[in-house]
This record gives structure tokens, sequence and C-alpha cells, in this order.
């Protein structure tokens, strides 16, 4: 029996007693006189017993059944064994049809001996940053590398993006973190939603190589570069707290989208972007949350803009004397130009492209464009060309297009009888011009 029960029994003894009254004794237990009276008949009938609750000792009409209970036991030991508990319970639900509190199924896998994998650590306090309130005000960017593929294939890197309105989230699979891959899923950004107003990564990724003022202003990356010609602000983050929305993020999809790619069979890079294009559509559904204000703060994409051009590496080359310039230990050459024939000595802007392709502009105009090899991946800096673009085909191009050039331009010439140089002409002795019609009569 319980204390209150135990007290209730007393009082009951003190009333057979007659020593207090009813109405004393309801004070004493703090009910009404008539449920008083009732716990009275009740002793008087069935003793101390009759005071305890009629369904202890009962199994509880909402306990889980059996048979419920052993089939989760056999999923978590046969497949699900490393799923969070909500996780897991979405999944039972969708998957096998088990409707299962989170509460219950914690129970559950407890005494089953598999207990989340997720364990909670103990944090340091941090102020709480409000979220923006239009979506496209700011987006945090960062890289994730991750066993993605639980050794099936290559150790791959996760690019994600996510707006701080709404937690929409945008991303890509990359071999490694660079700046390529973040370039690529902006350009998806910008084409697709808009350009954002703010960026907000790591201060590692806008790192600057060392180097000297240029016309008193400091040296820029090239996702800086990329940055400020689209008039986006970049906030750098100096710890990881900083931006806890997408490291909140990761911690997610290296539960969830490791199960997509397992479920999936995924083994290869193409693969895993396959399967993540397919995940985060239904992802952005189940987690994205509403913005407070129904504006957009994303630019729309102008027509001006060429996003090939802008959504790469530039690089400044100077021509040598042979029309050749050099990317990667590979020389290109430069072939004769519309209005220039030899670009001997000029400044170029080399582009690499987010296909790996190079494009060579003088003055902003294009004046070469060499193919990356189909299948390799881009790495900055590092060009496969898909043929040989040596000087000998580019030459010998050249030279076919300066010979048909002198053959169109060449004339056979023959001047008029009127032309001076058919005229006849004289000279003068002792200051009395002498013709040469002159001279033939008089000889």
């Amino acid at each position: 029996m319980t204390i209150k029960e135990i007290k209730r029994v007393e009082v009951m003894t003190l009333i057979d007693a007659g020593k207090i009254t009813g109405s004393q004794a309801a004070k004493m237990m703090g009910i009404s006189l008539r449920q008083t009276r009732r716990i009275i008949k009740k002793y008087r009938k069935g003793g101390a017993a009759s005071l305890a609750h009629g369904n202890r000792g009962k199994p509880s009409p909402n306990k889980l059944d059996p048979a419920l209970t052993s089939a989760i036991k056999q999923l978590l030991k046969e497949k699900y064994y490393d799923y969070n508990t909500l996780h897991l319970s979405e999944v039972l639900e969708e998957m096998h049809a088990l409707r299962v509190s989170v509460s219950s199924l914690t129970r559950i896998r407890r005494k089953a001996g598999y207990p989340t994998p997720r364990q909670k650590k103990s944090r340091k306090y941090y102020a709480r940053r409000e979220r923006k309130p239009i979506q496209g005000q700011m987006l945090q960017a960062d890289g994730s590398v991750h066993d993605w593929l639980e050794g099936r294939g290559p150790k791959l890197t996760l690019i994600a993006y996510i707006d701080d309105a709404t937690n929409k989230v945008y991303a890509t699979f990359r071999e490694q973190e660079d700046a390529a891959g973040y370039l690529e899923v902006l350009q998806e950004i910008c084409l697709i939603e808009g350009i954002p107003q703010s960026m907000y990564m790591d201060k590692r990724l806008t790192s600057r190589k060392k180097a000297s003022l240029v016309a008193g202003k400091e040296p820029k990356s090239q996702f800086e570069r990329v940055l400020d010609e689209l008039g986006i602000e970049l906030i750098p983050a100096h710890s990881p707290q900083a931006k806890g929305r997408i490291e909140r993020l990761f911690e997610t999809l290296q539960d969830r989208l490791v199960k997509a790619l397992r479920e999936a069979s995924a083994d290869s890079l193409e693969k895993s972007v396959g399967v993540l294009k397919r995940f985060l559509p239904k992802y952005n559904l189940r987690f994205m949350v509403k913005a407070e204000q129904d504006e957009s703060a994303f630019v729309p994409w102008g027509e001006p803009r060429n996003p090939y051009s802008l959504f790469a590496f530039k690089y400044t080359r100077t021509v040598k004397n042979d029309n050749t310039i050099s990317f990667d230990n590979h020389p290109l050459q430069l072939p004769p130009g519309r209005n220039r024939s030899s670009f001997a000595k000029a400044k170029v802007v080399l582009l690499q492209h987010l296909d790996g392709g190079l494009t060579v502009h003088y003055k902003d105009v294009q004046v070469a464009r060499f193919v990356h090899k189909l299948g390799v991946p881009l790495k900055i800096g590092k060009f496969t060309p898909a043929s040989d673009y040596s000087h000998k085909e580019i030459q010998s191009e050249s030279r076919k297009q300066a010979n048909s050039k002198k053959l169109k331009t060449r004339h056979n010439y023959s001047p008029g009888k009127d032309h001076p140089w058919k005229q006849n002409y004289g000279y003068r002795l002792n200051g009395k011009l002498i013709c040469q019609k002159d001279l033939v009569e008089s000889g």
C-alpha cells in the first residue's frame, strides 16, 4: 500500500473507535464528506485491503502487444540497430506498418540492448541567434568529410548550403572539399532561386595565399572573387558553433543519408549524387520551416550575366613569342584572331570552367577554347586535354588560314596606258627641258 492509503486506514480506525466524526475525517484526508462516506463504507465492507486502487496488479490497457514488441526487437537486431529512435519510428510506420510512440520505442530498444547511437554531449554555453526573417537573406555553407558509403566506395565530401530562414538544403558530393564544389552548388542556387544576400562560412574556406598588396588592395581567393562579382556579402565564422545550423544538418545527414545510400547500394561518386538528388526533396519537405516573412531576398538571375564564365577560376597569362601559354604544364597554342594575327607578349585571361574546360580571353573576347577530357573529374589548377592541343596542329591550321588570306588579297595588277609610269619623261640640260621625243627627232 502507498503512504496515502496507509494514512486513510489510520483515519478509518479512528472513525470505527468513535474518536472522530466524518467531517473531521474528511478534513484530515483532504477530501469531501461525500467521498469520505464512500471510503468508510468500502472499509467496513472489505477491510484495509479494499482501500487499495482497484487496477493495482492488473495489466495496463495501453500495454503494447507482446507480438509487436517481439517484431520490433527482431527488426532492431537484423536491420535497424544503428537508427536513431525518431528515425526508426518513422521507418517502422512507413515500411512495416508498425505504429509505436518514441517513448515506447526507447524502452523497447533499451531492454533489447540496442540504445540510440546518438549520444548527447555536454555543451558549452552559447547565446542564441535568431533566424533571419526572410529566405535568401543568409546562407550557411560547409563541407563534411565522412565515410558516407560505409566502405563500399571512396571517401566522399558533402558540400552543403542551408537557408538560415527556412532550413532548405542544397548539396552535392565531391571527392574532396574544394572551391569547385562550393561554386557548383552556388551556381545551382543562383540559377534556380536567385542570388542570396550574404554567405556565412568557415574562415578557413576563404583564406588567401600570402601575397603582396596589389594597388593597395588585399588579394582575394577565387571564391571570394566570385562572391564579390555577384554582390554577395561574405561573413567568416570563427568557430563551428557560430554556424550551428549547418553543423546540426551534418549530424542528421550522417545518420539518415547514410541509410539512404546503403539502401540504394551506392558505391561510387556518380551513384551517390543520384541518390542525393532524390533524397533532398523529401528531406526538405520534412524539415523545412516557414520563414517569418513571406518575402524573398533572392535577387533574380539577370540575362546579361553569363554563368559559364562567371562561375569559373580566373588566371592571368602572358603569351610567349610562339603564341603559346602554359597551364598545368600543358603548352596551349593560341590561333590567330580576327583582328590580331599574333598575341605575342599580350596579357590574356585564362578561365577554368566547372566542366574542366579552358577558355582564353583577350580584351573580353574569347580567342581560344580547350576541352577537358570526358570522365576526368575537375581539379582546380589541373587540366587533362581531350585531344592534342600541341603547337603542330594549331600552327598548321593557322598557316592554312594565313595562306588563304594571302591568296584572297593577292592581285596581278597591270597599269593602264595613261599611268604615269608609261609617260615620256625628259631631263634638263643647261636649264633647258629636253624631252625624250625631241632627242629622237634630233637623232
